[in-house]
């Protein structure tokens, strides 16, 4: 069985950086699509970026030329480099994937969540 474990969460001034990593373990045989989602408080959780294994990129409207989304096949590790942060990035950030695994199949994963705020 796979696991996802976030981290690299946060407080950061307005206008700061932050690195968020999301590494998987457990039995894996390999990684397809890997994202970043984030649920603010109220609010309904949202893609912020995504990454196919071929590395493929998609952003969220809200974050794209800030957020750059990365991953490391070779440590199935996906990132996520976030600049000029702005007090509505404030959320839990939750890294998802899906994992083929012992079984040959792929089941989507996620992770624990890692928080993010951001102060003005």
């Amino acid at each position: 069985q796979a696991h996802l474990v976030e981290s690299g969460g946060g407080l950061v001034q307005a206008g700061g950086s932050l690195r968020l990593s999301c590494a998987a373990s457990g039995t894996i045989l390999s990684i397809n699509t890997m994202a970043w989602y984030r649920q603010a408080p109220g609010k309904q959780r949202e893609l912020v970026a995504g990454i196919t294994r071929g590395g493929n990129t998609n952003y969220a409207d809200s974050v794209k030329g800030r957020f750059t989304i990365s991953r490391d096949n070779a440590k199935n590790t996906v990132y996520l480099r976030m600049n000029s942060l702005k007090p509505e990035d404030t959320a839990v950030y939750y890294c998802n994937a899906d994992i083929l695994g012992s079984a040959a199949t792929l089941i989507n994963h996620w992770g624990q969540g890692t928080q993010v705020t951001v102060s003005s």
